[in-house]
């Protein structure tokens, strides 16, 4: 790749370095700096199909398409001819162009018939960033090419390149959530049925499940204090020991930057005005050192209370306003900025992340609604997309089944992938939630499973803990074969031998 060293302009410069992949800095002291574009020129075949990621979740809209001039693809893109239907990958070609995990800058891709081109957007919010003398890391961008592989082998590699330090839990990571049966509606005496429920379920099994309570503990729904529970959770640090005692690690829900949701008023009144955000009066602004305290003694808090998981949720919404399927191009909309004007916002967010990850220690961090990219190496576990339900197969089916064939190469590469739960309640056909038990705990990614009470049979009850039993080794491999076609895979290698779905 033919570059210049550096290319200078009034107050500044880009600096290149290929000693390992190509290296970008920039300094800039007379101006804010925005973005830096970057342009190969090279004729793209038309024969192939393209492969993007996105910005946080998958929303049921990872695939692999035709080249398209107009399609933006955050972090990483993939060409690749051929299929992997085709177990015989001779002649298969996969090209890979990324960017390496924690950059300090959100990156996007876009390919035409004449090249290619990657953003990076090193702003604050909408804003400039003003670096003063700093000179400023940008991104580390990585080309490979892989032949005579399939495409899915092609991108896992290319995932080790991009995150060559994952942090990974040191126990397999499984267990139960009650979200997609209770949706909120729960108590301390519910959690200590399910923990029951789960603890006999995964009874001889090597390693001890988790029961993660989800949304619904605090005081206001989705919405801030975190300091205690409401009045079906009396007291969250006894809750937490009980549900020791019965067999299982204790989990947790939290919603770090909100406070006062939609149209509802502020819930705690004690926050400086100096806290909040210029996009929004309602969300915590994560680039105020005042506001990151607070964050950590929010994890703090909840660890001593004895919690062993935490899963933090929307940290992505609140900053930007937006979900990452409501954008074709950058995530930051309209003229805001944030308290720390010389911080990019990819370095924003990693802070907020890295916060979560030191106040928690031991404690295993599950991000929700987190931008992959930024996440890897900082967090053990990522939701890889957005919510599955206990009311609707075909959400389960866009969602979950997607965002597992589409981001198993990231598994264990970047964190460990959870592609969400297995919401077993009556509304979903059993016969569909046994296909999507097995996806999950023979994925090799973690297995969560939200099963409303007193509803399984005795054959159901045997499925589900024979489930329980593959999610909590993890030893077993899953290969999507017909996602170059499909966005919900049916057709996968799983530890070698050739199996189907009927979702």
């Amino acid at each position: 790749y033919e570059l210049f060293d550096s290319l200078e302009f009034d107050g500044g410069y880009v600096e290149y370095n290929l000693s390992h992949g190509l290296e970008i800095k920039v300094k800039s002291t007379k101006q804010g700096i925005k973005f830096i574009k970057l342009r190969w020129n090279e004729t793209i075949k038309n024969d192939i199909k393209v492969l993007g990621d996105a910005w946080e979740r998958g929303y049921g809209d990872l695939e692999w398409k035709a080249p398209d001039p107009e399609r933006n693809m955050p972090w990483y893109m993939a060409f690749s001819n051929g299929s992997d239907s085709c177990l015989d990958y001779t002649g298969r070609l996969t090209q890979c162009f990324g960017v390496g995990v924690q950059p300090n800058a959100l990156a996007l891709w876009k390919q035409d018939s004449n090249g290619i081109e990657l953003c990076l957007d090193v702003r604050n919010g909408c804003l400039p960033t003003t670096l003063g003398n700093r000179v400023l890391y940008c991104a580390t961008v990585y080309f490979e090419d892989y032949r005579n592989i399939s495409a899915f082998e092609a991108l896992e590699h290319f995932c080790d390149i991009m995150s060559p330090s994952p942090v990974l839990a040191d126990h397999v990571v499984y267990g139960s959530n009650n979200w997609y049966y209770a949706y909120g509606n729960s108590s301390h005496d519910d959690i200590i049925s399910d923990s029951r429920f789960v603890a006999n379920m995964c009874n001889g099994n090597v390693n001890i499940p988790y029961m993660v309570i989800d949304d619904g503990w605090q005081p206001n729904s989705c919405d801030a204090p975190w300091d205690r529970g409401n009045d079906g959770f009396p007291d969250m640090a006894s809750l937490a020991e009980e549900m020791k005692r019965l067999g299982v690690r204790p989990g947790i829900w939290v919603r770090y930057l909100i406070n006062g949701q939609n149209n509802e008023p502020r819930k705690v009144d004690t926050f400086p005005e100096y806290w909040y955000s210029e996009r929004n009066d309602k969300t915590l602004d994560p680039s105020h050192p005042e506001v990151l305290e607070y964050v950590a003694e929010t994890t703090k808090r909840l660890t001593l209370w004895g919690y062993e998981l935490i899963k933090h949720d929307f940290s992505t919404f609140d900053i930007f306003g937006i979900w990452g399927f409501q954008t074709k191009d950058h995530m930051a909309k309209g003229n805001w900025g944030f308290y720390d004007k010389t911080k990019t916002t990819a370095e924003i967010i990693k802070n907020l992340y890295k916060t979560i990850k030191n106040a928690a220690g031991n404690t295993v961090i599950i991000g929700c609604n987190a931008m992959g990219h930024l996440c890897a190496g900082l967090h053990e576990f990522n939701r890889t997309g957005d919510d599955t339900s206990g009311f609707d197969w075909g959400r389960t089916k866009k969602m979950g089944v997607n965002t597992l064939a589409f981001r198993l190469c990231q598994n264990n590469r970047f964190f460990g992938a959870d592609a969400d739960c297995a919401g077993i309640t009556e509304h979903i056909d059993w016969n569909k939630n046994r296909q999507w038990l097995k996806a999950l705990s023979r994925s090799g990614s973690c297995l969560f499973v939200s099963c409303k009470p007193n509803i399984l049979d005795a054959n159901q009850s045997a499925e589900l803990k024979d489930a329980f039993l593959f999610g909590s080794k993890q030893t077993d491999r899953l290969i999507p074969l017909d996602w170059m076609e499909s966005k919900t895979p049916e057709k996968y290698l799983l530890n070698g031998e050739l199996i189907k779905f009927e979702w």
